[in-house]
């Protein structure tokens, strides 16, 4: 039995939350370390990246997917590592998992989108094309000071200037159908205000951000003035209000928004150490408001989906998305096939393991997840190839999928799970 050893390593503190997960056989909050530890993995990333990310959703697609498993089999790793490949092609990203956000309201998904999307800075993007669009370089303009005032520098803040700032603000916000109308003129008035034309003044600014992102306190009458006639933000008009952004995303320059949710197999745990604890009603709510999102992703441009959950929540008949026949029918898969199918919605981990996950990868995974704790200053045991033989043998008939194994083998002195 190998132990890792290896010279002129630099050692970082054990208690970093990066070494932490490692130990835990949680996939790593960071990209570059998550990048590191995949192995296997390609296989299905590769794919979507150049089917999906490159092609589809960039070119206005939408989808949804859904990634299963049972525990230790990489669900949370893939999720995590798909966002970095969305970043890294210019897509913003959206990543929480059902621990922290309320699944059975679309509202709360909508707000946790539009939080980690920086509407600011899509909105500062957008003010970008149209300095562009009115024939100047963004920049060429000092960070300290608006277009407008730029233009007045140089004496070209003329009322032809103006109009044609309003008219492109109008053309890329309020003439696009896919918008909501009090949507686009919320981010038309803000665009404006990054311009310096029209003037907004902060509290309206304020008062416009409030309304985006949900604040009950913000009363909607002051907003008439500004020229809106919006009503509260519900899960009734949500995934419009989603679709709205997603849109403004896009035109900011970016490829699109790739969202991914984890950890919803807590809408059937009982469990009393969990904080989130789903009711009936609300889990019912929550494949209700999923089973809408599947009817309207045609409405929705460059956005993309994917939902993570233990295989429990797929054999529970009682209580998992098989109970609740209206979303179930329009996700079940209707052909299987020996082969795993990288286009497949349910994207089911361990089938996929069965196919990829060979001795050769799991000795890989093995190298790699040792050399990455021996920076932590953990000590690690090397799977040979006769031990992943075993791994895979054991990984058929027991609890734990193959990167658990892996996982509990390697940092756990080598004992068998």
């Amino acid at each position: 039995m190998d132990v890792y050893n290896s010279e002129n390593i630099v050692e970082y503190d054990s208690e970093d939350k990066v070494y932490t997960q490692l130990v835990q056989g949680d996939a790593p909050d960071d990209s570059g370390l998550l990048e590191e530890l995949s192995a296997g993995m390609s296989f299905l990333t590769d794919f979507w990246r150049e089917k999906y990310l490159l092609e589809y959703i960039r070119e206005g697609g939408s989808k949804i997917k859904f990634v299963t498993g049972r525990k230790g089999s990489g669900k949370s790793h893939l999720l995590k590592l798909t966002a970095h490949i969305a970043r890294q092609e210019n897509y913003v990203t959206a990543e929480f998992s059902a621990r922290e956000i309320w699944l059975h309201d679309f509202r709360e998904i909508y707000l946790e989108n539009l939080r980690q999307s920086d509407l600011m800075e899509v909105l500062r993007r957008c003010s970008f094309k149209i300095v562009e669009n009115c024939g100047f370089d963004y920049q060429e303009i000092p960070k300290e000071m608006t277009f407008m005032d730029y233009l007045s520098r140089d004496g070209l803040a003329d009322a032809i200037t103006r109009r044609e700032i309003r008219l492109q603000l109008k053309s890329m916000f309020l003439d696009n159908p896919l918008i909501d109308n009090n949507f686009a003129l919320a981010c038309s008035l803000l665009t404006g205000g990054i311009l310096g034309h029209p003037l907004l003044e902060e509290q309206n600014k304020e008062l416009l951000l409030g309304w985006l992102e949900g604040d009950r306190s913000v009363k909607i009458a002051s907003l008439r003035s500004l020229g809106l006639s919006p009503v509260r933000i519900t899960k009734l008009n949500a995934r419009h209000m989603l679709r709205s952004l997603a849109q403004v995303i896009h035109m900011a320059g970016y490829a699109g928004l790739l969202v991914t949710i984890d950890d919803m197999e807590l809408l059937i745990s009982r469990s009393s150490l969990e904080n989130v604890h789903y009711t009936k009603l609300k889990r019912e709510d929550t494949y209700e408001s999923i089973r809408q999102l599947i009817d309207d992703i045609d409405s929705l441009k460059n956005i993309m989906f994917l939902f993570g959950f233990d295989k429990e929540l797929l054999d529970n008949d009682n209580a998992g998305i098989k109970s609740y026949q209206a979303l179930w029918m329009r996700i079940q898969n209707e052909i299987l096939s020996q082969k795993f199918n990288r286009f497949t919605d349910i994207v089911d981990m361990d089938r996929m393991a069965e196919q990829e996950y060979t001795a050769e990868v799991i000795v890989q995974m093995s190298e790699k997840l040792a050399k990455a704790a021996a920076r932590g200053g953990i000590s690690a045991t090397l799977v040979d190839r006769e031990k992943a033989e075993e791994i895979r043998k054991q990984s058929k008939v027991g609890a734990i999928a193959i990167p658990g194994l892996v996982n509990a083998f390697t940092l756990g002195g080598g004992t068998n799970v």
